[in-house]
């Protein structure tokens, strides 16, 4: 069994070399941010895009009709009424999307699915674009891959993203291999970091799915592109955290999706900076609360973990994605919902809001 306190002061001196600020989390002082620097954008997950079962180079029709409904509820939600039970108002113009990982369904079942994947891959591109212009999406989508994309770090999602990163407008910082990338909307920074946060080199376990060098090259980003200047942090990635924060036997972590040492470490590294979301999806069910470096999801205190239900599934009409707006004194976060494949949809009643820390 691993000792968790020895293990976090050998993962902490590693993480110290980028430790550059105090602890964000610690400090109740709100932030000076200029109120008309307002940042807002929706999270979606597991859209799990599905070729026909027979005929491999076609969409599986419930799969594509519930993902261009999902499109086109998107695009009509910006400028409309917020219910006043969550704060009234209107949905303002996003600044984008930002879609954590299971695009398509295929990407995981090896050759003989190959096809499906590579038709599943394109009606995404197809629907959503790149940066609002290029499909039916209006605005501009990040997205990472998730363990139906690609568990192994291979096949056409990642070749697509690759190609993606080369063309994005606004990025800032793309990873050496491609696949991980960093961009600022307003005075927040975002970094999309694939499947798990992971590829510690203090953690010399062979993984179950392939971070892809996600958590070096999150390391570098934020010391380069975030530094000592306290600026607000939203990282995505696909699996959930929790369940995968707590020690467990060498043999037992093989299995896991996350390797509880690269969970630990990730937490170690976010400590210094002014993280104020992580997002992901994965458990197709929504879950708002915060992360300390734990499994106990009942905290008060650590970064604020945005799990969003599954998008667009094929396998049933009950679909979620969440809104998130930023200002200079809070992050509001809201779910607009449907129950029969986005034919129709409606707000929950109910808002999450998470104060923003110096």
């Amino acid at each position: 069994m691993i000792n968790r306190r020895r293990f976090i002061r050998s993962i902490a001196a590693t993480a110290s070399a980028s430790s550059l600020v105090p602890n964000a989390w610690a400090s109740s002082k709100a932030r000076t941010v200029d109120n008309s620097n307002r940042v807002s954008f929706f999270i979606v997950g597991d859209t799990h895009y599905c070729a026909d079962a027979m005929n491999h180079s076609t969409m599986n029709e419930t799969s594509a009709s519930y993902n261009a409904s999902l499109v086109y509820q998107l695009n009509q939600l910006a400028g409309s009424a917020l219910p006043d039970e969550i704060g009234g108002g209107v949905v303002e113009e996003p600044h984008g999307v930002i879609h954590v990982g299971d695009i398509i369904d295929n990407g995981d079942k090896g050759p003989s699915k190959y096809k499906m994947a590579d038709t599943e891959t394109a009606m995404f591109v197809s629907d959503w674009g790149l940066d609002g212009k290029e499909g039916r999406l209006r605005w501009p989508v990040r997205e990472v891959y998730g363990n139906h994309d690609s568990p192994h770090g291979d096949g056409p999602v990642i070749t697509t993203i690759r190609e993606r990163n080369k063309i994005r407008k606004g990025v800032v910082n793309v990873s050496d291999n491609g696949v991980h990338y960093s961009w600022d909307w307003g005075d927040i920074h975002f970094v999309c970091l694939g499947i798990v946060v992971g590829d510690a080199p203090e953690v010399t376990r062979k993984r179950r799915y392939a971070p892809l060098g996600s958590l070096p090259f999150l390391r570098h980003d934020l010391k380069e592109h975030v530094g000592t200047s306290g600026r607000p942090v939203v990282l995505a990635h696909h699996v959930d955290l929790h369940r995968y924060s707590v020690p467990v036997p060498d043999e037992k972590v093989r299995n896991h999706e996350w390797d509880y040492g690269d969970a630990i470490a990730y937490f170690e590294t976010l400590k210094p900076y002014n993280v104020i979301g992580t997002l992901c999806g994965h458990t197709h069910n929504r879950k708002i609360t915060r992360w300390n470096g734990t499994n106990d999801d009942r905290v008060t205190e650590g970064v604020p973990f945005l799990n969003t239900d599954n998008a667009a599934h094929f396998s049933k009409p009950d679909q979620g994605i969440l809104h998130v707006e930023i200002d200079s004194r809070e992050m509001k976060i809201r779910e607009f919902s449907t129950n029969d494949g986005w034919k129709s949809g409606t707000w929950k009643n109910q808002m999450w809001s998470f104060p923003l820390k110096a």
